[in-house]
Formats: C-alpha cells, structure tokens, sequence
C-alpha cells in the first residue's frame, strides 16, 4: 500500500504528457494496424481461391507472397538518441529528466567510477520497471582478459594507483582483483583463463525487476558503478562489473519516451578492450540523432569535446545520424561576482543570478552555434538539412529542471529536447505509415485489376523486346552509379597529397603530449596493443589511423555526402539514380506496350511499377551497409599496413622504451608512406566502390528478369477471376485520406500549442513545425 501510495504522488507530481503528440502516434498506430487487417482479410480471400484450385497460377502464388511480406513487415527500428559525454557531463541526469524520473539511471557521484558500459533505456507494456544486464561472452572475455594482460606485464612493476600517472595500468589491475580476487595480477593469463569468475551466470544475461525507479536503480547500480579504493562497494555484484557488456533499462509506458524511441547513454570511451570500441562505434552508427554533452565550465574553458564532435559528424557520413547538437549541461553553476567582473562592458545591467544564467546561455549558443555550424559546412554537402537545423546547441540544467528555483521549466530546455525526440519519431512514423499504406494500396490495385477483362483479351507481352529494354536501363543504371562514384576521384586525389605532406606533423602531435611524457608509455604502448586505437576513462582518445586518414577525409567528406546522403532534402546522386532508373524503365515499358497494341493493359504496367519499386526499396539496405564498408575503407587500410609496426612497437620494453616506441611507429608509418600506404587507401575506397556498384547492378538486373516473366505470364498463364477484394481496396483509399488528414490535423494542433505557450507562432525545426495555411485566422 505504501509503495502505491508513493507511486500515486510521484504520477500527481509529473508535468503533463504532450496530450498533441500521444494523440497523433495512437492514430497512427490505429491506421497501421487497420492497413494490416485489410492486407490480412485480402490474403485470406485469394488463400482461399488458391487452395480451390488445382495448381497455383505465378501470378497469384506472386501476390500471396507479396501479401504475406507486407502483413509480416516488421517496424523500423527505433529512433535512437545517442546521449554522448564523458564521466560527470551530467548523461544520466540529463536522461532521468527527459524521462521524469529523478532517480532512475544511476548518477556518478564523489569517488565513483561512471560506466563504461551502454545503457539502453526504452519503454514497454509491463507495468514493471527491468533492466537486463548483458554480460560479455566467454570469447570476449578471454580477448579483453588477454588485454589486461598485457598491459600489466608492459608495466615492468605493481603500479601503485593514478598518481603515479598510469591510470590505464591501475585500472586493469583493479579490474582484475573485482573479479579474481587479491592477488590476480601475479598470475599468468592461462592460469586466470582456467578460472571461471565467481557468480557468473550460465546465461550471461542478468536481469532485475522493481516495482519503482530508485528501487530499480539501487540494484543497477552495483553493475554499472563501482568505487575504487577504500570506498569501494561490498555488493558481489560489483565483481561482475568488468564483465559488464551493455544494458537495457525498460520503463513501463511512458508519456514522456513514447515507445519507439530508444535513449543511448554512451560513455566517451570504448574501454580498454577492443570488442567495446567496435560496439561502440556500431552503437553511434545506428542512432538517427547524436547529442554531445559536455558541462559548462569545460565549455567557457573552451574545451568543448571536438573528438566526440567529429565521431558524430562521421556517424552522419558513414550511418544514420541525421542530427548533432551540443548540449551543455549544469548551466546553472555560476559564480555571480566573478561573472560580472569577467563580463564585459555595456551589455545592460545583470540584477540577477537567474539574469546572468540566461545572459550566458545567450552568449554560449550563439559563439558555439556558429562553431559548429562552420564545422559541418567544412564536412557536409551544402543542402544537408542538418546545416538548416535551428538549434545546434542546448543550454541545460537538469537540476533546474526539478528544483526551478532559478530557472523556470522552460529556460532548462530539458522541454525542447523532450519535443526534439517527439518530433523525429512521429515524422518517421509517419513516412514508414505512408510507405506501408502506399504499398498495401498498390498491391490491392493489382489484385483488383489482375484478372480483368481487359487483361484476359490482351496478347502476351512481348517478353523478349521487354527483356531488351530492361538490360539497356540497368546498363544506363550501372554507368550512372559509376559516374557518381567517379566524382571522388579527385577529392581523393587531393587528399593522398595532403595526408602526404601533413603525416609528419600529425604523428608529431599524436606521439606527444602537452602536459610532459608522464604516462604516455602505457598510453602509446595500449594503443599499439589495439591497432592504433585507444579509449581511455583519463585521457582524450587515441586513433592513430583517422589522424593520418583525416586529411583525406577532409577532401572526401563533402562528395561523400552529397552521393550517399547525410540529410540532404532532394535526396542522394544514388537515389536519384535509382528514381531515374525507374522513371525510364517506366516509359520505355509503356513504348513497348504501345507498339504491341497493348495501350489497355494498366493493369501489367501498374504490376512492373509495382516491383519496380519494392526491387528499390530493398537496395536501401544494401546501400546503407555498403556505405559504411566504403568510408570505412580509408581508416581500415592504414590499419591494416601499420599493423606490423603496432606489434612490433607493443613488445618494446626497458630503458628509455618510450622514446624507442615512438621511434618504431614513426619509422614504421615512413616506410608505408615511401610503399605507397596513402596511394593503397585511395585504391581499396576505389575497389569497395566498384563493388558496390556491382551489387547494385547485379541485383536490380537479377530482380528485374523475374519480374518481367511474371508480368508475361499474367493473362497468357491465368484466366480465371481472383477474389473480389474492393472492399478492402476502398479501405486502403480511406486510410490514405485519412493518415494526410492526421498529419495535417497534428501540424494545426501543435502550432496552436505552442502559440499559445509561447505568444507567437512555433519556429520551424525541432521545436515545433511552421503553422499551416491558414492556420493564423483559425487562431484568432
């Protein structure tokens, strides 16, 4: 009764659920869900006439496969919000007020170590609160163990803690202890593989149940924090924190996180081992919107995280980020009389703390907007939606976000973010809907049409003429898909003669480090261990081979952009392409058909649009997946030639091992320069090119062969009438009507909302979409 009473009072004391926006997904859920039952009710009609008959006709054994994937369609995955930041940016605070739940995901506190680990927070339709937590297999486990291995016997001595400046080689041995027990580190890595860690779980999957948040967050917090030293936590639980993978935190149905949308809180390190680094950089590629954190006195420092920054812009060109901000957090941290000394003069009087918040909020958005900005202009096609986006930056405070004694609700921005994540999921819910109910129209339309009277009086088609043209346009096809990759030639061209001429003051930089050479053996040595990259919890992450690879890139970028898409609104030169493609297929089709005095036959037309379209639609992926095996390609190569050099490098211990370290990495990356490293880069870009655009060829002119001998076969293989399904067809025309209705209907709605809170109509952008025609007089 107790733990209901406090459930009750914590739902009196919630901010109001955007009533717009939840309203809006049920209808567009309820239009799903009504396009699938009349997709339903059609494919068991024609079944039905199938089964009657003796043998099944191509044409409807093709329809009833074409029925059965769309009702079987899955969903698009979820939109993610990557949450990016480092120990103490203020990830999970800014989590827990996004979800309203001031003590759900755990937050770093004086002497704990923040996760190194994924969290994964979403909803779903248990009234309980979970989190699984995934362990790392017993292979990753066996790398990661072989890692920390290494680094221990690289020590050369027991280190004694941080101060000693090898925070990496204190942290495996504290890792090492968590879950061997004092004494692990005097033991031989066999001896460790032998040994299975204590309350480790066959499954390797743990999984918690509360019936509240900080219920919930008390049992998580052992396997995603711990303390080092003295202070460390008695819990067993803390002893599989090593062992920790990722984890899913599940919340029952939320008003605030709408199902579907999915928050990443993702540290700024992979860890030490390099199966994390992969999954972390997996994990980036996948979120459609990326948001950097750093907190605000890092920011006035002017140390904003540029490395996280980049890695964001990169997901943009490589995955499926579509969005990058900087949010900067704690805000409210602010020093009045040192603010007014340091400000400058003639800007008004500051009569307030809350004044001179809000006086550098102004100031940090606007310096930093125009930053970032400038940033993306160097990297992104110039149409690239992102450069339009209002805001790029965010002043946050999430502790003013529940106390509001300095700032009201609205001035913490955790409100305009919340609308941000409305925003992306019901624009792609919507197009998904869209797609879905086009589709379903469509292949009713067929159906509807597939056996009419004047089908069954029409000649065969003239397959082979069809096959003529058919070959001639993916011809077309594949020599457009070349030319547009052949626009990177000379950015890459470009980029070998810059990366040539600037390696050497890159390695410079990459082998030093400003603040002396205290550490940086263990750091060099760790890097060389992991193919060049290192992610440390102490120090900025290490890629030596993006930071040769990047003069490149910077000649790339832009081009890149513009073929494989980073947001642009008229779309990519590839699918572009592909809608060429289709439109010529389209009219050339329709000239055969005329020529053949077929100018009846809609019906057939309709049906090799019809696949046309599904056979481009399903290249997306293909495409999306090669996208990131082509921009990968340039970091991956240099990899792959210093790999040598990275082991050699890694055994190198002893006196003055340091400067002999850096001395074999340089000479190693001289001689791969001199053998044409840079040249071997622009090649392999090259081949994952002339790859992909072999795939793409082979598979539209595969699909296409199949298709065009179903659509003969229709009419000269079937006579007989299919089902009647014009209901469900009329169906499908009101649920068109009815998904632009909502659409329309929510775009009205939401601009009188924020009218109303707002005084004036809602700026375009993340914050509310521009107020339809019309819409001003239905205000007044």
């Amino acid at each position: 009764m107790r733990k209901r009473c406090r459930r009750a009072s914590e739902q009196q004391r919630a901010r109001p659920c955007p009533r717009v926006e939840q309203n809006v997904l049920k209808e567009y859920e309820r239009l799903e869900s009504r396009t699938r039952a009349a997709l339903s009710k059609a494919y068991q009609k024609l079944l039905q006439f199938v089964c009657l008959g003796e043998a099944a006709p191509p044409g409807p054994a093709h329809l009833l496969n074409r029925l059965l994937t769309l009702i079987e369609k899955p969903p698009l995955d979820p939109v993610y919000i990557g949450v990016l930041g480092s120990t103490g940016a203020g990830k999970s605070s800014l989590i827990n007020a996004l979800l309203q739940q001031e003590q759900l995901l755990p937050v770093s506190g004086p002497g704990a170590t923040g996760a190194s680990c994924i969290l994964q927070t979403s909803c779903h339709h248990s009234q309980h609160w979970e989190a699984r937590v995934h362990l790392l297999s017993a292979q990753e486990w066996k790398e990661e163990l072989r890692h920390l291995s290494r680094v221990l016997q690289g020590a050369g001595r027991a280190p004694l803690g941080p101060e000693d400046g090898d925070e990496d080689v204190a942290e495996a041995l504290w890792k090492l202890q968590l879950v061997y027990g004092p004494g692990a580190e005097q033991r031989s890595y066999e001896e460790l593989l032998r040994e299975t860690p204590q309350n480790l779980p066959t499954s390797r999957v743990i999984t918690l149940k509360a019936e509240e948040a900080a219920e919930l967050s008390r049992e998580l917090e052992p396997y995603i924090r711990t303390r080092g030293g003295d202070g460390q936590w008695e819990e067993a639980e803390t002893r599989l924190w090593p062992l920790v993978q990722h984890v899913e935190v599940a919340l029952p149905r939320s008003h605030q996180l709408p199902v579907g949308a999915v928050l990443l809180d993702i540290p700024d390190v992979g860890d030490l081992g390099g199966r994390r680094e992969e999954m972390w950089r997996k994990t980036i590629d996948k979120c459609s919107v990326i948001w950097v954190l750093s907190d605000v006195e890092r920011v006035l420092g002017g140390h904003a995280p540029t490395a996280l920054l980049d890695e964001s812009i990169r997901a943009c060109q490589r995955g499926l980020c579509r969005h990058v901000a900087l949010v900067v957090t704690k805000t409210d941290k602010l020093h009045l009389a040192e603010h007014l000394r340091e400000r400058e003069a003639g800007n008004g009087t500051i009569q307030s703390q809350r004044e001179a918040v809000l006086e550098r909020n102004k100031t940090i958005k606007r310096q930093w907007n125009r930053v970032l900005r400038e940033k993306l202009q160097r990297r992104l096609p110039a149409d690239s939606q992102l450069l339009e986006a209002p805001d790029l930056v965010y002043t946050v405070s999430a502790h003013q976000y529940w106390q509001q004694t300095l700032l009201a609700e609205a001035e913490t921005e955790v409100p305009a973010l919340q609308e941000h994540i409305w925003t992306r999921l019901l624009d792609r819910t919507r197009r998904r809907v869209d797609k879905l109910v086009e589709d379903a129209r469509g292949l009713l339309q067929l159906m509807d049409t597939f056996s009419s009277p004047e089908i069954l009086l029409l000649e065969p088609w003239p397959l082979s003429e069809l096959r003529r043209c058919a070959e001639e346009e993916v011809r077309q096809l594949d020599e457009a898909v070349g030319q547009c990759f052949a626009l990177l030639e000379q950015p890459l061209a470009a980029g070998v003669r810059a990366a040539r001429a600037s390696y050497p003051r890159i390695l410079a930089t990459s082998l030093t480090r400003r603040q002396g050479n205290r550490g940086l053996y263990q750091t060099l040595r760790a890097a060389c261990l992991q193919g060049g990259v290192y992610a440390s919890r102490h120090l900025p992450r290490t890629d030596l081979n993006q930071a040769l690879a990047q003069p490149m890139y910077d000649q790339v970028d832009p081009v890149f952009g513009r073929l494989f898409g980073a947001g642009q609104a008229e779309g990519s030169a590839l699918s572009l392409c592909l809608e060429a493609f289709k439109r010529s297929l389209q009219e050339k089709t329709r000239e055969v058909g005329a020529k053949s005095g077929r100018r009846g036959g809609g019906g057939q037309h309709r049906l090799l649009m019809q696949e046309v379209s599904a056979i481009l639609g399903a290249l997306e992926g293909r495409i999306l997946h090669g996208k990131r095996r082509v921009y990968e390609s340039l970091r991956a190569s240099m990899q792959q030639d210093l790999k040598a050099s990275y082991q050699e490098a890694a055994q190198i211990t002893g006196q003055r091992a340091c400067e002999r370290l850096k001395d074999t990495v340089w000479r190693g990356v001289e001689r791969q320069v001199a053998g044409g490293m840079f040249e071997r880069a622009r090649d392999r870009l090259r081949l994952q090119c002339v790859q992909l655009q072999e795939e793409i060829s082979e598979k539209v002119k595969g699909s296409v062969g199949a298709m065009l001998t179903l659509a003969a076969a229709q009419g000269s293989c079937h006579c007989m009438e299919l089902p009647d399904i014009k209901s469900e067809y009329k169906e499908m025309e009101r649920l068109r009507r009815g998904l632009r209705e909502v659409a329309e209907d929510a775009t009205l709605r939401r601009g009188m909302r924020d009218f109303l809170l707002r005084g004036s109509p809602a700026k375009p952008g993340p914050r509310g979409p521009k107020l339809p025609s019309g819409a001003e007089s239905k205000l007044e």
